[in-house]
């Protein structure tokens, strides 16, 4: 079955190129103007993979509103900020949001599609690590594979697809250190190291946030970080 790609995009001929492009590759597209004709279609029906600019017509940071408001939906849903805004501070911004990635618009058709196969390439992951393997449970955390969820001390996370995969490949061996090459391996995306601490801090914001003497995710200064063994202690 075709998997289907939404692309909110105010510039009529860039959300045309984008969804030719993807259409070439088989998806089925579906394309928005703004953040308000993309949430009345998504009451209907989620896709299976959101492309969002930042900028929507007459909001600035209509994106940012629009990925806020998915993720009070679906917190698994795959969502990449395609935008012009280029600064660390956009970027870090969008993440923190919950966004899987965050691209710019100078970069390739051709690069864009990459980006979009490698999350797809993890659901499909997510699926087969599903057949072998259904939950983890390392102390108060429990990660149910199968339906993507994460509870901790009894209370659901909420985590993002990327998020999901970071906890599990650190909490699947407690103290032993994940540098960021591992963890992007275990996520199957590409990251920069200061998104890979973005993404770590926000992490630990979602413990906190049911938790707040939460510690379990260590920073191994100088080379990655690591699930420690106190957090997995009955």
């Amino acid at each position: 079955m075709k998997r289907t790609i939404a692309i909110v995009e105010d510039e009529p001929a860039l959300r045309e190129n984008y969804a030719d492009a993807f259409r070439r590759q088989g998806y089925r597209v579906n394309t928005y103007p703004d953040r308000q004709q993309a949430l009345t279609a998504f009451e209907s029906r989620l896709p299976d993979l959101v492309i969002i600019d930042v900028g929507l017509g007459d909001e600035p940071e209509g994106g940012f509103d629009l990925c806020r408001e998915l993720r009070t939906r679906a917190a698994e849903l795959p969502i990449i900020f395609l935008t012009a805004l280029d600064s660390e501070l956009d970027a870090i911004s969008g993440l923190r949001l919950g966004a899987d990635d965050y691209l710019t618009k100078d970069i390739s058709l051709a690069h864009l599609i990459a980006r979009v196969v490698a999350l797809f390439r993890r659901l499909d992951a997510m699926r087969s690590a599903a057949e072998q393997t259904q939950l983890l449970r390392k102390g108060d955390l429990e990660m149910d594979i199968e339906r993507m969820n994460a509870r901790w001390r009894g209370q659901t996370l909420g985590l993002t697809l990327t998020e999901f995969w970071l906890v599990h490949a650190l909490a699947r061996r407690p103290g032993h250190v994940k540098n960021r090459q591992q963890l992007m391996d275990a996520a199957n995306v590409v990251l920069d190291d200061s998104t890979i601490t973005s993404h770590i801090k926000r992490l630990r914001r979602k413990f906190q946030e049911l938790d707040a003497g939460f510690n379990a995710i260590e920073t191994v200064y100088g080379m990655g970080y690591r699930w420690t063994e106190d957090s997995t202690a009955p």
